[in-house]
């Protein structure tokens, strides 16, 4: 990969940081007209990517299949990128995902034309996506209709969810399961209180975060899972999907081990349950609907915990893409 920084002509203010696979030989490559995007969650730099990448390439070159285009990349505010030039300085909140999402199409546009010489209308654009990533994702198809062929959704996050409430609320007169004969086994009312207090303090989209991308309006702009549907990408056809999920019991140890500090019984009765529903209904987003596979082993960032998986799946999506042409 080459890492470069680039200024975006709607943005001078500020610098992207940018790494790039050009493949040789495009010419014989049956996927030169394919470049793979890595959209990052917002906790993890786009070097968060590398394993998987050098994986991807790795396992490509020597089943000898042919290696397109890749660019991770990271957002204003993130990694080695500068701050986004247009955020007010005296407030915590910046820009907003419809923000991050026209900065990534002046990106592509610029990288297609500057480092492989392709117009981006003649590219077919793979999303592989983490996270908030994977709403971003989501967002830029829509703006962008006919430009997608493929998406891997990597633990989406629940965009239309406020996290507090994925918690019930032990104290509100309607819910009767305060008592701990009616919680679930292992589960106090003290429980879900901290639950509620934890995503509040750490997910609830008000709080603000160092990348100073504003959260606020996406359940608005994403209210469900399982819609609006996927629009078809490059020649009318109906994008490929893979939906990854956690490990239910990794993600629930780390959970309580980590800074949210929620008990395993908590997560594994309330959050799990809403998540998996959620990942659930993304597999709707196209016709043919598939199942959600699980990561063995990981947690959220499933990229980090398990990057080999990760190559093999943008693989499965590659062969497809190529059976397809």
């Amino acid at each position: 990969m080459e890492d470069r920084s680039i200024t975006l002509s709607t943005k001078p203010g500020a610098s992207l940081h940018v790494s790039i696979f050009r493949p040789q030989a495009p010419e014989q490559n049956p996927l030169s007209d394919t470049l793979v995007v890595f959209l990052n969650g917002l906790m993890l730099p786009s070097a968060s990517w590398s394993e998987a990448v050098s994986r991807l390439i790795d396992c490509r070159r020597e089943s000898k299949q042919p290696v397109p285009a890749l660019l991770c990349y990271d957002r204003y505010g993130q990694g080695k990128s500068e701050p986004d030039p247009t955020d007010a300085p005296d407030s915590p909140y910046g820009h907003d995902a419809r923000a991050v999402v026209a900065d990534l199409h002046q990106l592509l546009v610029q990288v297609s034309q500057d480092a492989l010489r392709r117009r981006l209308e003649d590219l077919r654009l793979v999303l592989v996506c983490n996270s908030i990533g994977c709403a971003l994702a989501r967002l830029f198809a829509a703006e962008h209709p006919g430009r997608v062929e493929a998406f891997l959704f990597l633990d989406s996050m629940m965009a239309n969810s406020d996290f507090v409430s994925v918690f019930p609320d032990p104290d509100d007169p309607a819910f009767d399961g305060g008592r701990s004969s009616q919680l679930p086994e292992g589960v106090t009312a003290e429980d879900l209180r901290h639950a509620r207090a934890q995503a509040r303090k750490l997910f609830h989209p008000d709080v603000p975060n160092a990348e100073r991308l504003d959260r606020r309006q996406l359940r608005e702009l994403l209210p469900r899972a399982d819609g609006p549907a996927l629009p078809d990408g490059p020649g009318g056809r109906s994008p490929l999907l893979t939906v990854v999920g956690h490990d239910w019991d990794v993600f629930a140890e780390q959970a309580e081990k980590g800074s949210m500090s929620v008990p395993k019984a908590v997560t594994n009765a309330y959050l799990n349950p809403t998540w998996g529903a959620y990942n659930e209904g993304l597999t709707r987003l196209v016709p043919a609907k598939g199942e959600v596979k699980i990561a063995k082993g990981c947690g959220h960032f499933i990229q980090k915990d398990d990057p080999a998986f990760v190559a093999t799946e943008i693989d499965a999506l590659l062969s497809e893409m190529q059976s397809r042409t």
